[in-house]
């Protein structure tokens, strides 16, 4: 064999190795996470943190009023917020320092009849990511697609316009999904409940107009089960299952509360549909049968042990945790039964993640607290008081991605480094 072939066959071999040894830079790109179930794969984190936490890194200044999460790719950080008036998406580097903000549409604000809501303003929806575009519904339903580096808006739709919707109460929370191509969100309108968007282009792909109900504030999943690709969202009034392809109504199982904010994201695991909503409404499981193509579900349980409003639940190895709004408390049930593991009031309502073996459970008046995940108790190992960033509760969910944990907090974003390697 030539020398100069045999050369070019261990270059290629080593090059091969270097890349194969190289994991790509971890990301958190939507609403809870790359599988939108609030669960990190991130490994070699701190397993417990100093006194008065971990170390901040940074704090960046200029989100503005709300309660959305954040989208983190390997260069940018997403969020978005409302400032005078206005809603905004804005982009920071990893350092903090913001590199864009465009406009995308007006701010909610609280009527008169809803003084209770007066301070809950400001960007309910988390930025999704897709390649190189970013794409944010609003708190009054402008849907619009931007150039992730430069912030210029590639297309734009007013979703209840075009699909004759009122907007929900409180404004839309929903956090738009991509499959493939397509881009899919609820306006809740008579001419599209839910409905596909080509991503490139804003163009129409299907719509479903089988669902009468209003739209709440869930962010739909997507899953195959039994060979059937399939939407789960909640509506107002139910837990529904759309067809992805088509957008042909599967099943409708009843499930609200007094208030009818259905807004916790639902999960799917092996077969099954979990959905829980807060006062009173509590938590119910489904199991999915499919028969000659036809999708059904019945129940499995339903309690009101776990009755979450917003803050989120996650799955782990048949445990669901998250905090119970009725008798305030973090609780831990049994996935396939129901039952009660442990109830303990730890930091207050909140919001929560896993990653590394750890719950993060941020309390809405701001304490964080770091937590073994485990169907025995709640003991928290380390918690610290996160600074103010302005006015309103602590509801934005808290981020893990690239060794650090992103809290946001009204106008003021924080990084921590919890890496053990930091």
């Amino acid at each position: 064999m030539p020398l100069s072939l045999r050369l070019t066959i261990l270059l290629t071999a080593i090059t091969c190795a270097i890349t194969a040894g190289l994991a790509a830079p971890p990301t958190w790109p939507q609403w809870q996470g790359p599988n939108r179930d609030a669960i990190s794969a991130e490994t070699g984190l701190l397993r417990q943190w100093p006194q008065g936490g971990p170390a901040l890194l940074w704090t960046a200044t200029g989100c503005g009023k709300g309660y959305c999460s954040l989208a983190v790719t390997e260069r940018m950080i997403y969020t978005a917020g409302s400032l005078e008036k206005q809603s905004y998406v804005l982009a920071f580097d990893l350092s903090g320092k913001l590199k864009w903000k465009t406009a995308n549409g007006g701010q909610w604000k609280a009527e008169e009849r809803m003084p209770w809501a007066l301070s809950f303003d400001g960007a309910r929806s988390t930025p999704t990511v897709d390649g190189e575009t970013v794409y944010h519904l609003s708190d009054l339903g402008t849907l619009s697609a931007f150039d992730a580096q430069t912030g210029k808006v590639r297309w734009s739709l007013d979703l209840p316009t075009q699909f004759d919707a009122v907007v929900p109460g409180y404004g839309y929370a929903e956090s738009v999904l991509i499959d493939g191509n397509h881009l899919i969100c609820t306006p809740g309108g008579k001419k599209g409940f839910m409905v596909a968007l080509d991503k490139r282009t804003g163009a129409v792909l299907w719509t479903n107009t089988e669902v009468t109900d209003r739209a709440a504030y869930a962010s739909p999943i997507l899953f195959t089960d039994q060979g059937i690709r399939q939407l789960v969202t909640l509506t107002e009034a139910a837990i529904i299952g759309v067809a992805a392809e088509t957008g042909k109504l599967l099943w409708r199982y009843p499930f609200t509360n007094m208030r009818k904010n259905n807004i916790p994201t639902p999960i799917y695991q092996q077969g099954y549909v979990f959905a829980s909503t807060g006062y009173g409404g509590g938590s119910v499981l489904l199991k999915l049968k499919v028969d000659a193509g036809k999708v059904s579900v019945s129940k499995v349980w339903a309690n009101t042990l776990l009755d979450n409003i917003h803050g989120g639940v996650i799955l782990r190895d048949g445990y669901l945790y998250g905090a119970a709004n009725d008798k305030p408390a973090w609780v831990c049930l049994n996935f396939l039964t129901g039952e009660e593991v442990y109830r303990e009031k730890g930091v207050g309502q909140g919001s929560l993640l896993y990653a590394d073996g750890m719950l993060y459970c941020l309390g809405e008046r701001g304490t964080m607290a770091l937590v073994p995940c485990m169907p025995k108790n709640y003991l928290p190992v380390s918690q610290f008081d996160v600074p103010q960033g302005g006015s309103g509760l602590f509801w934005a969910h808290p981020v893990v991605c690239g060794g650090r944990l992103y809290i946001r907090h009204a106008d003021k974003l924080y990084a921590y480094a919890i890496s053990r390697e930091q």
